[in-house]
């Protein structure tokens, strides 16, 4: 699942056989729910392309990029294609890989800062970053990497780096190391201890690393370890444990508007059985798992975080069957946390294209969604939702243009474009900004 800027989600259908399988697209009702929304038909990838477990990122353009895949209409090929979704024409076209490149597969694929979309070869220590669309170009980066990238997840930091922990280090038991890449540099340092194993030693597999808004990491473990990495201090710490066998290994993880996260888990490597929890912090909370959560494994199930502070949770099984559910937490959010819009229109007309909105904290603290290699879905961008005063009804405006990618980027301003649908009613209105489930105050418009 993927949060496009018009706040639908975008949804890949895997049938695990060799035909194109079509993309949906979930779109909210006019009350702003997406578990009364409406699926409509996104279109299929080009010929030749069925992936299972690529990268994939939202571009500040507004367009998604997928690249890669460790299968390929159902075949095991680490596949080096890839492709862009079109969100204004609902279509599909062909990205080639960086020149070069054998394999991409289950890799790590991330939106830095600046705005440019870097992407891991599964297989090797390569890196490349994504430089322009069109024409296609990539430029090679990610030098002083100390193992190859198979199995790892990527992490963006308040600073702008990005956190790996090692996975595959082919001849060590008891993994430790970390590494941070810094943008401006393009290079990996070697990071602190992780302080306890976290990488399985016979699958590789580990955990995602979740940014929470206090700074600070969880590192979920492919073993029963945890971990927390502080971003201010560049230390881990051994975290608590969940109990019982319980682990994250390929394993999906978001951040509530609270501040906590919504973790999945499962008994060994790929057992099934699902439990889920909340970290809030300081202590692991047991929540309630969604029905037939016994018949699956956590790499089986995704997350993304849906603007109305939701959570959407997919989970996929060949001996079950699959289902979409949606989590309601608790709790609020700190209001030093909403994004704060400085600048918009007072007047904005229906069908208008290219509006400018600028203001800080646009991309939230977090990117909110985190699974690690095999599945990205990062909603650290701004969403303009606009409500109806009369009929209370409620719009979203594709956003794109993003100026910044980064998140907890503070005071420093930040700007974007947003098109206002034909569709949308006219009078006064209150716009908002939402970013990762949490909105700004509103602002008073008239649509005319």
């Amino acid at each position: 699942m993927i949060l496009l800027t018009d706040g639908s989600v975008l949804v890949n259908s895997f049938f695990f056989s060799n035909h194109a399988d079509p993309w949906y697209r979930l779109v909210p009702d006019n009350t702003g729910s997406y578990i009364n929304g409406t699926w409509k038909n996104a279109g299929t990838l080009p010929t030749g392309y069925n992936p299972l477990y690529f990268a994939s990122a939202v571009l500040p353009s507004g367009p998604v990029i997928i690249m890669g895949g460790e299968y390929n209409n159902a075949s095991a090929v680490w596949t080096t294609k890839g492709a862009l979704y079109n969100p204004f024409s609902n279509t599909w076209s062909t990205i080639p890989a960086p020149t070069g490149w054998s394999t991409i597969g289950d890799a790590s694929g991330i939106v830095l800062p600046s705005g440019k979309f870097m992407l891991a070869n599964c297989c090797t220590k390569q890196a490349a970053i994504l430089t322009s669309i069109n024409p296609v170009t990539w430029t090679s980066t990610g030098t002083n990497k100390f193992d190859e990238n198979d199995e790892e997840g990527w992490t963006l930091l308040p600073n702008g780096k990005v956190l790996a922990v090692d996975a595959y280090v082919n001849s060590i038991c008891c993994k430790k190391g970390s590494e941070i890449y810094d943008p401006t540099t393009g290079a990996w340092s070697t990071g602190p201890n992780t302080i306890v194993n976290l990488v399985d030693p016979s699958s590789f597999e580990i955990g995602p690393g979740v940014l929470r808004p206090d700074g600070t990491v969880f590192y979920g473990g492919g073993t029963t370890n945890n971990a927390i990495y502080d971003s201010a201090t560049n230390t881990f710490t051994q975290a608590p444990s969940f109990g019982a066998g319980l682990d994250m290994a390929d394993a999906p993880a978001a951040v509530l508007p609270n501040g906590n996260v919504l973790l999945a888990t499962s008994p060994g490597i790929f057992a099934n059985g699902l439990k889920f929890f909340e970290w809030d912090g300081t202590a692991l909370n047991s929540v309630p798992a969604p029905p037939n959560s016994n018949l699956f494994t956590s790499f089986e199930g995704n997350m993304v975080c849906l603007p109305t502070g939701q959570i959407m949770y997919t989970e996929f099984s060949t001996t079950a069957p699959a289902q979409i559910e949606i989590y309601t937490p608790s709790g609020t959010f700190n209001n030093a946390w909403r994004p704060v819009i400085t600048r918009v229109g007072s007047t904005l007309t229906r069908g208008s294209k290219n509006n400018v909105i600028g203001g800080t904290q646009f991309n939230g603290l977090t990117e909110c969604s985190y699974y690690g290699d095999d599945n990205q879905s990062s909603t650290n961008f701004p969403l303009v939702r606009i409500t109806n005063n009369s009929t209370h009804h409620v719009v979203y405006a594709r956003t794109h243009g993003f100026t910044q990618m980064g998140v907890a980027t503070g005071s420093t301003l930040v700007k974007a474009q947003f098109d206002i649908p034909a569709s949308i009613e006219l009078g006064v209105s209150t716009l908002e900004v939402v970013a990762n489930g949490i909105p700004s105050n509103g602002i008073a418009v008239t649509i005319q």
